[in-house]
């Protein structure tokens, strides 16, 4: 096996990416503190597609150089919005059609293995701070909770890697 060098990776150029069909979801990030993991954000996203992220409240924006770090230009290719609040940002989205998902460690949470997206849904999930989760204001306005089980000690993910491990499981069920 060799290993494949960059130009052989078919990498999209950003204008191939902005008009490259989108999974069908919006990440939220629900009062995101790092910068580096709203980077990292953004690379995932862009790695699988997705639609748009949404930051919202104290979740910094770009053009920031501390989430260019971990962003390497993804921030130039998905779309982006700002919003005050989580809440404006779900009623926009409510506004819109989709289906809303806090990710989170919730009472009757459907954990992440056992959720199947109906087909054509347009989906919005929701990513909370790194401390207190995911807004309990933000849950209750949410259509339901996705969890992503973990058999460990902690029960605890950083919230770019649970980006990702989200991100790429619906990337597979809805595309």
């Amino acid at each position: 096996m060799r290993k494949l060098l960059n130009e052989e990776l078919n990498r999209k150029s950003v204008d191939e990416f902005k008009q490259a069909s989108k999974t069908p979801i919006i990440v939220v990030l629900d009062n995101v503190r790092s910068l580096n993991n709203v980077g990292s954000v953004f690379r995932t996203a862009d790695a699988f597609l997705m639609e748009a992220v949404y930051l919202c409240g104290i979740t910094g924006t770009p053009p920031n150089k501390d989430i260019q770090k971990t962003a390497l230009g993804s921030t130039d290719t998905v779309a982006w919005k700002h919003f005050a609040t989580t809440l404006d940002a779900v009623n926009d989205l409510k506004q819109n059609n989709y289906k809303i998902f806090s990710i989170e460690q919730a009472e009757a949470a459907i954990m992440l293995n056992d959720f199947l997206p109906a087909k054509g849904e347009k989906l919005a999930i929701i990513f909370g701070n790194e401390v207190k989760g995911v807004q309990q204001e933000v849950i209750d306005a949410s259509d339901g909770v996705i969890e992503i089980p973990q058999a460990g000690t902690k029960h605890s993910l950083n919230i770019a890697v649970s980006a990702g491990v989200v991100m790429w499981d619906l990337f597979q069920k809805v595309m």
